[in-house]
């Protein structure tokens, strides 16, 4: 009746018995071995369904068994026939580590990946991108990075993740594989190991005013890319770090990173890449600009240079040639950099030359835009916005509000060179926190607007005039939502538009003289830095700035 049941089961004194006959009792009612010898069945306790069954030993007689003990390891006759060879024992860890690089050596892809991976069991798979990260250990152990010191509970150890990149040139190809390591600066704690963090990046309109300067007198640009910037800052506190996912040290794998130089994710890097470069250009003679401290001026009273700086794009303009190469040549006794010649691809955006200047185009940015927001298809349009306005108007929730931010979020970057979608933008960057269907629309309009003006730019044309001269204007109470208004302006360098802002207003304005008083107002203050930063450049001012308003009565009352 039990199949299962039929075989000899041996107790711990080496006796054995036949489980056939076993009777059984449950175990949420058990049953004396009284009346289980008056049982009429020894599976009379199988009546019962759902019963748990164990097997009940007392009642029935055990007799001798012959030794089924297996035998000894050591007799002589096991060991004449075995055929395994024992060998010493290794240590665990490193055993481990070496198999599976063995493993992962022997199955790695030679093919060029073309896409990126998120993780280090992916990466590791492609002979490209491993050959990556050892390019990458090489250079943050010959710059010293960190020492390997014994873990103690009182360190606050951050982690590390490996970042992988396909750097690509302007026609789209792949230039090379780029994996970073990057500490989790998440997990640090301010006044532990970190405490200062702010670092300055170069003003826009500061890189568009050089670049007009510069194809006025004819200048060469110069693009450096300065290799691993943050490994250059020095730090002053004490920062821990797990060892890199994949380059454990075999003999030391308990061991943690104390960091000497700052690494890509921790909070203090950023200013301490930019203290060490700041100071080495201070050493060399350059002076920083009081009014963008990202800038650097070097003059010897016939000849002028500048120098901007995000974060580590670096890009070196002057009057003489010569003297430009002396300068590369000085940054490459301090930082490992390359010289990238006449610039051409700069913070994504393109950079060409024309007969009548410089073209900045971010083309490429658009078409990536396109491709994350599922439009690569959509149908051209003539304007980026439509005559209805947006309101926070009761609607159906965007399915998606991560999307809405991502998309909107790339298009304000896209407003480097693009003034025309600088209104239409700054539209939909007001309903980020809250995105409905009719918002989602109104991003689409200005994405169908992008499509069919791709190819357009923002041209830096060659002038002889290096006056200031802009323009202002407002809307009043045009927000449906709380009937404030917006203002923006517009100022030239000469006859190339350098600087524009679009944006709400404040305050709710009583007039339509109070809105474009406040216009005025901005485009003023814009116009004050400009000179302030011209005057850094030793650029000489002709004439008094002009700026240009359409209302009567704010002319009155300035």
């Amino acid at each position: 009746m039990f199949p299962a049941l039929q075989h000899e089961v041996l107790d711990n004194s080496g006796t054995s018995f036949d489980s056939s006959s076993a009777s059984l009792y449950s175990a949420s009612n058990p049953v004396s071995a009284d009346s289980a010898s008056a049982a009429s069945s020894p599976l009379a306790a199988v009546s019962s369904p759902g019963l748990n069954l164990v097997v009940d030993l007392s009642a029935y007689p055990l007799h001798q068994a012959t030794s089924v003990m297996p035998p000894s390891p050591t007799s002589p006759s096991l060991l004449s026939r075995h055929p395994m060879v024992l060998r010493s024992r290794q240590p665990k860890t490193a055993n481990m580590v070496s198999s599976a690089a063995a493993n992962t050596a022997a199955t790695r892809v030679l093919l060029s990946p073309s896409s990126e991976p998120v993780a280090f069991s992916d990466a590791d798979k492609y002979v490209s991108w491993h050959d990556a990260m050892c390019d990458e250990i090489k250079a943050l152990r010959s710059n010293h990075t960190w020492s390997l010191v014994p873990f103690h509970p009182s360190m606050n150890v951050v982690g590390s993740r490996w970042v992988y990149r396909i750097k690509h040139r302007v026609d789209g190809s792949i230039d090379r594989y780029k994996a970073r390591l990057v500490a989790r600066g998440f997990t640090q704690q301010e006044g532990i190991d970190y405490s200062e963090t702010f670092s300055p990046v170069i003003k826009q309109a500061t890189v568009r005013l050089v670049f007009s300067i510069a194809v006025s007198c004819n200048w060469k640009i110069h693009q450096l890319d300065i290799h691993n910037a943050f490994l250059n800052g020095v730090l002053i506190e004490e920062v821990y770090m797990k060892q890199p996912p994949g380059f454990v040290d075999t003999t030391l794998p308990s061991h943690v990173c104390r960091l000497h130089k700052s690494l890509y994710g921790l909070k203090q890097a950023p200013r301490a890449w930019y203290i060490h470069l700041s100071d080495f250009l201070l050493s060399i003679g350059f002076l920083a600009s009081k009014v963008d401290t990202s800038l650097f001026i070097l003059s010897d009273g016939t000849n002028i240079f500048y120098l901007l700086v995000y974060v580590d794009d670096i890009l070196l303009t002057g009057s003489n040639s010569a003297m430009l190469h002396h300068l590369v040549q000085l940054l490459s006794s301090e930082f490992k950099l390359r010289d990238l010649g006449d610039v051409h691809y700069f913070l994504g955006i393109e950079v060409q030359s024309t007969s009548m200047g410089l073209m900045l185009c971010q083309h490429k940015y658009i078409l990536n835009i396109l491709t994350r927001a599922g439009m690569t298809s959509c149908k051209p349009v003539d304007t980026p916005v439509s005559p209805s306005k947006l309101a926070l108007q009761p609607d159906h929730p965007f399915s998606d509000p991560t999307r809405f931010r991502q998309i909107v979020g790339a298009l304000q970057y896209l407003t480097f060179t693009r003034p025309d979608i600088c209104f239409a933008v700054n539209r939909v960057c007001q309903y980020m926190h809250a995105p409905t269907d009719s918002h989602w629309v109104a991003v689409k309009r200005i994405l169908r607007y992008l499509k069919g003006t791709a190819s357009y730019g923002f041209h830096i044309t060659r002038g002889t005039s290096f006056a200031l001269h802009g323009f202002t204007d407002a809307d009043w109470a045009g927000s449906i939502d709380d009937r404030k208004s917006t203002g923006g302006y517009l100022v030239f360098f000469g006859q190339t538009p350098i600087s524009w802002k679009f944006g709400k207003q404040r305050t709710v304005a009583c007039s339509s003289t109070e809105v474009e008083y406040k216009a005025l107002a901005d485009g003023t203050a814009e116009v004050i830095w400009l000179q302030y930063l011209l005057t850094d450049l030793q650029v000489p001012s002709v004439s008094a700035p002009t700026i240009w308003c359409d209302n009567l009565g704010v002319t009155i009352l300035v």
